[in-house]
């Protein structure tokens, strides 16, 4: 959920430094982690069902709601409930019969890669033959259907209480759409019974991945000693009340209530009435744009963002419509899930991509175009644009330069270009913006033009921009280029990324990102613009704040963490107690300690809850790596090892920790054991590389340096140790070559600069160190020991 802790990267650390030596790459450990996370089958048992549960916190002398059932609701709001009947949400899980099933099982069968994979019936249920958790051909009886268009995927129930997810998924659009077959989820992989991704493993596990939002109530129940699932839930799937909250003091109320109904009739059910007919007017006939006569209610796009959204969770069902930071973490704009301009990359599932819109800065909700019962859109193709965006202004050639009611003429085509996921399943990229070809030539992001031009190159399209708007386009203003800065420049795109994240008329998620992007590079100087942040109103912003606070010193970090110990929001005080756990009682205030005390609490809760998860695990072992709990941690990372055994960030941690532990001997089998699972892993040489530097290997650390530099040629850390390993092991000449090779693809990158620098300047060479020290203060212009180097250095030349 959170980074990991680890020694920031300071800038300019090494300016004066004679040389670089063995021992100073025996100190240079850091690893740093990003943490984004039987048998013959049993017979299908149905999942236990719970009629009553009270997530919602009663007002005082108020009982708590409970989960009703979707029947109950239909008494009073049957046209929403005939809505509801024929929606996706609906259909989301349901048991697998004849009436839900839609795959063919007639004894058809299906090959992917050295797999024959059979489906058929047998006494009336539904069955595949296909390769087990042993690599062999077994019977496994189909439980229940997952979803229904443009595809349906099925579940097998396996010991444990665990349900897995089938690999082959029916397409279910007609067959003139390319659909009614079979086909593999994954078709250009081969994923073998050890694959960490094959279908009875973890990763492919419905309590793990996908229960908690395709059925309403649900509560994962997993037990970590028995590594076994409980799962419950109210109802199977996406009913009225995984949307409203739970309904029984409704139910209550409407018992006895007579119209006309006085306000408050909702008893805490979240409305999702968006009032779209006449929420939105047009100020003028000549107005290009309508306006929302009054701000939206967050409370309706949280409900649906809890599961619209690329995200962790923090707690399981809290209070429906709440801040969505109390009860999850999203995932910032950063890759591999998003392109460096912030288009949808991997799977996002569009809240996070909404968020970055005008439209959402103006109050426009997810129930403006989309109904909440039938989940379609309220009016089809441009209609549903044009009742905020004038006819005859956006509707038209002048506008769009394409043929009417051509496929180019539709708004969606060029502002919400779509992605095909899950192999048929095309997504809309929820960002709406406006193409930009410019950019997929400088930074290699899509744009909608060549998506459908494919056989063009974006010179063409943006020419063709040029020919129908000016120029103009160009400056309009875009934080891709800062993202992919910030991505790949290193301490040099600090200025800009700070400049994004102060920007207040920026999308906070646009802001936020910058945030996470500059942190591992952030010095005193920022403290400033980190406190705004955590004073700002928006949640995330506060968070993100919070993270980035991590490399300074504990006193500034109470300071400016402390008071946000007892914040509303969940994701907030989380974030806060993270960051603040390293610090001794000793040295806490006394007044404060309860508070991160009680914090803490709330975190551990969330990543115990998701135990299951061997990411979690890790987070929680960093979490007591922290709070100096080394032996805590290693058992941590154990336990995620435990789960999955090819969790390569996972054992790179452990062997830190039982470095740290002085149990080295422990730590390199366990990456020589890695290596030997996963040959070409960069990460995994690089650190058995420093092992052995430790260890006082030389002849064994180099090539094991080398090849994480050749395997992983993108981080230019790894380039920089095997250059400093060269060098002191006595080869200069060569050491400085590959550093000048790491220079040329990292320019930006102060440990080569630093390392070339100190090179060059044992060598005799103060030309050459010069030139470099005066790159450095091109990157670090206010740094008073790249200005000392640059005055001495040029002083002897």
């Amino acid at each position: 959920m959170t980074p990991s802790a680890s020694t920031p990267r300071r800038a300019g650390r090494r300016w004066l430094a004679a040389g670089l030596s063995v021992a100073a790459l025996a100190a240079a450990v850091g690893l740093y982690f990003l943490l984004a996370p039987a048998g013959a089958p049993s017979p299908a048992p149905g999942i236990a069902t719970v009629q009553s549960v009270a997530p919602q916190a009663p007002s005082p002398g108020q009982p708590p709601a409970d989960f009703v059932g979707a029947a109950a609701c239909k008494t009073c709001h049957e046209g929403e409930f005939r809505a509801w009947e024929g929606s996706h949400h609906k259909q989301a899980m349901q048991a697998a019969d004849a009436a839900t099933v839609l795959g063919d099982f007639n004894n058809v069968k299906f090959k992917h890669f050295a797999v024959e994979s059979t489906f058929f019936r047998r006494d009336g249920k539904f069955m595949v033959r296909t390769d087990g958790p042993d690599g062999k051909l077994a019977d496994y009886r189909v439980s229940h259907t997952f979803g229904v268009w443009p595809l349906q995927q099925y579940m097998v129930a396996f010991p444990g209480g665990r349900y897995q997810m089938l690999p082959i998924a029916w397409d279910s659009r007609t067959q003139a759409e390319g659909g009614q077959r079979w086909f593999h989820l994954s078709p250009g992989e081969k994923m073998g019974h050890k694959d960490p991704l094959h279908w009875t493993g973890r990763y492919q596990n419905w309590n793990l991945q996908c229960a908690a939002c395709h059925s309403t109530n649900l509560k994962k129940g997993y037990d970590a000693a028995s590594d076994s699932y409980a799962t419950t839930f109210s109802e199977i799937n996406v009913s009225c009340e995984a949307c409203h909250g739970p309904a029984s003091r409704h139910m209550a109320w409407a018992a006895k209530a007579k119209a006309p109904y006085a306000p408050g009739s909702d008893m805490g059910l979240v409305s999702l009435k968006s009032r779209w007919q006449d929420a939105w007017k047009f100020a003028s006939p000549t107005a290009p744009h309508a306006q929302r006569d009054k701000p939206a209610d967050a409370a309706v796009m949280n409900s649906c963002a809890a599961c619209h959204a690329r995200r962790s969770t923090l707690v399981e069902h809290g209070a429906p419509g709440g801040p969505l930071e109390d009860t999850h973490r999203l995932a910032m704009l950063t890759s591999p899930n998003y392109h460096a301009d912030g288009q949808q990359l991997e799977e996002v599932f569009v809240w996070n991509s909404w968020l970055q819109t005008r439209m959402h800065q103006r109050g426009v909700t997810c129930m403006d175009c989309h109904d909440a019962h039938t989940a379609k859109l309220r009016v089809e193709g441009n209609a549903v644009c044009a009742r905020c965006h004038k006819v005859d202004t956006f509707d038209t050639e002048k506008h769009h330069f394409h043929k009417p009611g051509s496929k180019g003429a539709q708004c969606v085509e060029c502002h919400m270009p779509e992605k095909n996921y899950m192999v048929v399943d095309a997504r809309r990229d929820h960002a709406i913006r406006v193409p930009r070809p410019d950019l997929s030539k400088t930074i290699g992001t899509p744009n909608a033009c060549n998506q459908c031009h494919t056989d063009r190159k974006p010179d063409w399209a943006a020419t063709a921009i040029d020919h129908w708007y000016g120029t103009s386009w160009r400056a309009r203003p875009q934080y891709g280029t800062t993202f992919q800065a910030g991505a790949t420049q290193g301490v040099a795109a600090v200025p800009s990324l700070m400049a994004l994240a102060q920007d207040p008329a920026l999308p906070p998620i646009v802001r936020a990102t910058a945030v996470t992007l500059a942190q591992p590079y952030l010095d005193a100087q920022a403290l400033p613009a980190l406190r705004k942040l955590l004073d700002n109103t928006d949640p995330m912003l506060r968070i993100a704040g919070l993270g980035a606070l991590d490399p300074f010193e504990p006193a500034m970090r109470i300071q400016a963490a402390a008071p946000l110990l007892g914040d509303p929001v969940r994701g907030v005080r989380v974030e806060a107690a993270r960051t603040l756990a390293d610090i001794p009682d000793a040295q806490f205030p006394a007044d404060r300690r309860d508070a991160r005390d009680r914090a803490l609490k709330e975190y551990v809760d969330s990543l115990q809850m998701d135990a299951d998860w061997p990411s979690a695990n890790v987070n929680l072992g960093n979490l007591y790596l922290r709070q100096r709990r080394v032996d805590d941690a290693i058992l941590a990372f154990q336990r995620a090892l435990t789960l999955d055994p090819q969790f390569t960030g996972a054992a790179l941690i452990l062997a830190d920790a039982y470095r740290q532990t002085g149990r080295e001997v422990e730590g390199e089998k366990l990456l020589r054991d890695g290596i030997a699972r996963t040959p070409r892993n960069a990460d995994l040489h690089h650190a058995l590389g420093l092992r052995l530097v430790r260890k006082g290997d030389k002849t064994g650390a180099l090539p094991e340096l080398a090849l994480a530099a050749r395997l992983a040629p993108d981080n230019p850390r790894y380039a920089y140790v095997h250059a400093v390993a060269v060098n002191s092991a006595g080869k200069r000449a060569e050491a400085l070559a590959l550093l000048r090779a790491a220079n040329s693809r990292h320019p930006n990158d102060i440990d080569v600069l630093s390392a070339l620098i100190s090179l060059n300047r044992e060598a005799g060479d103060v030309k050459a160190a010069l030139v470099y020290a005066k790159k450095a203060a091109e990157i670090l212009p206010d740094d008073p020991g790249v200005k000392r180097l640059v005055a001495e250095l040029g002083g002897r030349q």
